[in-house]
Parts: C-alpha cells; sequence; structure tokens
C-alpha cells in the first residue's frame, strides 16, 4: 500500500474532523456538499414537488439524494457523472463524461420530451496544483454545463452551478446575465472559506 503525502495525511485529517462531513454521516447523506444545497435551497426554494430535474457532476448522489426528499416522489431527476453513483430511489442516473459529445446525446435521450425546471452542476475537474491550468479546466466544464441549460431548460426555468473565482469569472457571469432573468451569488456556509469556489443561480430563464 503507498505511503500517504503529508498533504493527504492533513487533508483526511481536516475531513475526518469536519463537522459537516460529520453531519453527513449522522444523517446518511453521501456527502458534505448536500448542506450546500440545503443552505441555497433555504434561501431560494429551488425544488419543488413535480419538477424535473437535471443534476450534473451528481456522483457520490448528495444532491440528488437532497432533491429526491424535496420532490416527495411527484418528480423526476436524472443524474450522470463521469464517476459510478450507487442507486438512489426515484433518481435516474446515467453514467459518462459530460464532455463527451455521444453521452450528452445519451443524456438527452433520457430526458426525451422531459424540459427540466432546475438544471444544476456540482461538477469539478481532477486539479493539477497549477491554478491556471484548473481554472480553465473548471470553466470548460461550467460552460458545457451552460450550453446545456440553454438547450434544455424550459422558459423560467433555474441553473445552478459551481464555479471556481479567476479571470474567467466575470465573463461567465456576464454570460449568464444575458440568458437569465437575475443571477445571484452564493456561498454557502458548507463551502471551505479558503476554497475559492462560488455558486452561481441563474433564475427565470430566457427562452
Amino acid at each position: 500500500m503507498a505511503k500517504r503525502t503529508k498533504s493527504s495525511r492533513e487533508w483526511l485529517a481536516e475531513h475526518e474532523s469536519d463537522p459537516y462531513v460529520k453531519q453527513a454521516r449522522q444523517m446518511g447523506y453521501r456527502s458534505r456538499a448536500v448542506f450546500k444545497l440545503e443552505e441555497i435551497q433555504r434561501a431560494d426554494r429551488l425544488i419543488r414537488p413535480g419538477m424535473t430535474i437535471v443534476d450534473l457532476g451528481a456522483a457520490p448522489g448528495g444532491w440528488s439524494q437532497l432533491a429526491a426528499k424535496l420532490l416527495q416522489g411527484k418528480g423526476r431527476i436524472v443524474a450522470m457523472d463521469i464517476l459510478p453513483m450507487d442507486a438512489i430511489v426515484g433518481v435516474e442516473f446515467m453514467q459518462g463524461d459530460f464532455s463527451d459529445d455521444s453521452v450528452l446525446q445519451q443524456l438527452e435521450q433520457m430526458l426525451g420530451e422531459d424540459r427540466p425546471q432546475l438544471v444544476m452542476s456540482d461538477m469539478a475537474p481532477n486539479t493539477t496544483g497549477i491554478a491556471d491550468v484548473d481554472h480553465d479546466r473548471s470553466m470548460h466544464l461550467v460552460e458545457l454545463s451552460l450550453d446545456f441549460a440553454r438547450q434544455r431548460l424550459t422558459p423560467g426555468g433555474d441553473f445552478l452551478v459551481k464555479v471556481f473565482q479567476g479571470r474567467h469569472f466575470q465573463p461567465f457571469v456576464k454570460a449568464l446575465r444575458a440568458s437569465f432573468g437575475s443571477v445571484k451569488v452564493r456561498k454557502p456556509d458548507a463551502s471551505r472559506q479558503r476554497s475559492p469556489e462560488l455558486y452561481l443561480l441563474g433564475r427565470d430563464f430566457k427562452a
């Protein structure tokens, strides 16, 4: 078994002592990320019974778990990730690389005639440690998710996406404002303060 590096040991120690990690385990959620969506939900009331929702970058499934709970069995959740995800009642899952055109076509086929009222993306690339490279990779996924939202959202729908701050952040906000009635910036308490991640919420899609 490979020996852990100092940085990985430090990350593991921080992870295990994280109150959100502990709370997620106690409540049966798959990841601490669920509390980010929960806080946004409290503020913005994104998820309501009867909706169709697309969850991009879903694994291990925390956001889909919460969304399924909020839908109360009324509605539809289509989730996808490049990684496998254990089944969740009320969630249709597809494994694949969202940046692959053939995978995107399969996702379109899964949705069929359904036009989601909410597209949410917590996607993030594998990091290299090189800030500019990591930012470019993350923004590529963010832009792909916006393209998908523009193609599939129902008029008046919402788009929630994780974005890392950097040189492409403001141009992306501008692009988002061109497609949505309002754009809100959210930094949930469960998002580590040192992390450059923010969540952008586009509301009232202009079809």
